[in-house]
């Protein structure tokens, strides 16, 4: 995704995998337009969108306003960088 730095989706991939305790996960295996929630992509919940959101505001000092901020925010990595990347500006 053009403008969102490649480290920055690395790093969001690896957070993913070690905050939800994926260990046996590799961070590669993620694809950045993969979804992130539900059956097509990682398959994660409802628990552990929270447990993402603690981590994303704690890591990168950024706040995630409502339900809706965070859906679109969380859809994929590229979603995700590009919202942390957004904030920062």
């Amino acid at each position: 995704m053009p403008g969102v730095d490649s480290a920055l989706r690395a790093e969001l991939k690896q957070l993913v995998v070690t905050a939800l305790r994926m260990e046996d996960f590799d961070p590669e295996e993620i694809g950045d337009d993969e979804p992130l929630f539900g059956d097509e992509g990682l398959g994660l919940d409802s628990v552990d969108a929270l447990e993402l959101v603690v981590h994303i505001e704690q890591q990168y000092g950024i706040q995630i306003e409502d339900e809706e901020v965070g859906r679109k925010a969380f859809a994929s990595i590229n979603s995700l960088a590009q919202f942390i990347s957004d904030k920062k500006d």
